[in-house]
């Protein structure tokens, strides 16, 4: 058994590796571009929505609160009209990345710790680099990639956005893997 304590090392560097690489995976490479479609007529519907002053956070339209309202004439008839419609309303004003980039830092070192909890249960010191590249590396790919899925099940976000994020999460797992197999301790 290994302590969490003793795979610091690997954590924070495994954090900082993924940090980098998605940085590289978002602004240089192209497949990501496509996530987002933009609306037709976009100034008309912000102009349009922009009077409700809607505030920051998590909206469903039409939104139902029970069973019950879900089978009413009422709301089956706002479905058929539609628009249907799962958003996430962000702050007016300039978009700075600061906060989430320090968030997505914080979860990258706790996906690192859940990694190290996991191998260091599972394995030795002087555990072979396969052996600890395959613990971390998956325990650290079901971090950042499985609960997607969650999203395109229920709020019908695009397949091909959730498998992509998907992919990252495995390129994530594998660098993930390979630093704590690297940063092992010995006996």
């Amino acid at each position: 058994m290994v302590s969490i304590m003793s795979l610091w090392l690997p954590i924070l560097l495994s954090a900082v590796i993924v940090f980098v690489v998605s940085a590289i995976i978002h602004m240089v490479l192209p497949y990501h571009k496509s996530n987002f479609k933009k609306v037709p007529n976009e100034d008309g519907v912000m102009d349009a929505l922009r009077p409700f002053n809607i505030a920051p956070g998590d909206y469903m339209l039409p939104l139902c609160h029970g069973p019950a309202e879900m089978k009413s004439p009422e709301f089956t008839e706002k479905l058929k009209k539609g628009p249907v419609i799962s958003m996430t309303v962000f702050p007016n004003g300039p978009f700075s990345m600061t906060g989430s980039l320090v968030l997505w830092f914080l979860y990258s070192i706790v996906v690192g710790v859940f990694a190290a909890y996991i191998s260091g249960r599972a394995l030795a010191p002087g555990a072979e680099y396969l052996q600890v590249f395959r613990f971390a590396g998956c325990t650290a790919f079901l971090g950042y990639a499985l609960a997607l899925l969650h999203d395109s099940i229920w709020y019908k976000r695009c397949w091909a956005t959730t498998f992509k994020f998907i992919f990252d999460g495995f390129i994530y797992g594998l660098l993930t893997g390979g630093a704590f197999g690297w940063l092992w301790p010995s006996l």
